[in-house]
């Protein structure tokens, strides 16, 4: 009984996400049309932060509340190699060609921003552990790094949307100031959804962990970094659906930044010490499988493949999901 309880309980956060996420879409798609925003700003900025949100609030109570901090840390890092898999479905629904072909090149951009990030997370986890971690009171002086890194990649992007090779208006303004309005309060009634939603994850992760034997890391890693990476699925699908293969790529490489600003912003919230010190160094394993796997996605925006394996899934598509399937297996063996 206790085991479809806690079940149950997960399906319901799942269930509630689920139904958030398109509200957030519908929105974000509103507000781009009043406002003139361009579809790869929009995911790159609006959407991702909105479809994050779980990440934040999940993350916070983790080390508030529950006193998780391999729940914090996996369910941010599983969730960036969440939204690298979820390159591999566009790739697949994209049956006309490769969805890499049909994509902006400056998403490569956002991609090495995830590759030095999600990296440098990686090896803070291994340096941190062996005491090579100063604090700033209970603070580590690595996440004000982050948070720097965060912004200097958001800055980047900016200026880069602003060149005039890359200015342009994809989407018409046609919605008047009240529709605009109506598009905000959607939009954040979807955001605190999602946000309270993610609050109950973690205690839902260590039940889990507690009635079926599994290791905190390896839950962290797969099955709440699975829910809280549920609207970035939505959005990416929705978007893909509406012909913007663009919004759809922003949205999932911006979450992986914003997902190790959280990391930043859990370590700030947790009062025991530094956050990454206190973490498996088995989510690593997960950092570098993120860095290895945005790199596949450098490669691919720049190369372009158009073969495909059964008219099917693409090299790519196949190393991305393969590169997912063993830094998994690694948690699994190697987290506590």
């Amino acid at each position: 009984m206790a085991v479809l309880l806690v079940w149950l309980q997960f399906a319901v956060c799942l269930s509630a996400i689920g139904l958030a996420g398109p509200m957030i879409v519908r929105s974000g798609e509103m507000i781009a049309r009043c406002t003139g925003m361009s579809r790869s700003w929009v995911g790159l900025i609006l959407l991702a932060t909105a479809t994050s949100l779980p990440e934040l609030f999940t993350g916070v109570s983790a080390v508030t509340i529950a006193d998780a901090p391999d729940i914090a840390v996996g369910d941010a890092l599983g969730s960036c190699l969440f939204n690298l898999v979820m390159l591999v479905m566009l790739d697949v629904l994209c049956r006309e060609e490769p969805v890499w072909r049909r994509s902006n090149q400056g998403h490569i951009l956002t991609a090495g921003f995830g590759v030095i990030l999600i990296g440098f997370v990686g090896a803070l986890l291994l340096v941190a552990g062996d005491g090579l971690d100063f604090q700033i009171g209970q603070v580590s002086i690595y996440s004000p790094i982050l948070i720097l890194l965060y912004l200097v990649a958001m800055r980047s992007a900016y200026f880069y949307e602003k060149r005039p090779q890359n200015t342009r208006i994809d989407m018409e303004r046609r919605d008047s100031d009240i529709s605009l309005r109506r598009a905000v309060v959607r939009y954040c009634v979807g955001a605190i959804i999602i946000g309270g939603t993610g609050a109950w994850l973690p205690f839902v992760g260590l039940e889990l962990a507690a009635v079926m034997g599994w290791k905190t890391s390896f839950v962290g890693t797969l099955f709440i970094a699975a829910a809280t990476s549920l609207p970035e699925f939505i959005v990416a699908i929705s978007a893909l659906r509406m012909g913007s293969p663009d919004m759809a790529i922003g949205n999932l490489l911006g979450s992986n930044l914003f997902a190790i600003l959280v990391i930043a912003i859990d370590d700030i919230a947790y009062v025991k010490g530094s956050l990454l010190a206190n973490a498996s160094p088995a989510h690593a394993v997960t950092a570098f499988a993120g860095s290895i796997m945005a790199g596949i996605c450098i490669v691919a925006l720049l190369y372009r493949p158009g073969n495909r394996f059964f008219g099917i899934i693409g090299w790519v598509s196949l190393s991305l999901l393969s590169v997912y399937l063993l830094s998994s297996y690694a948690i699994y063996l190697h987290g506590h």
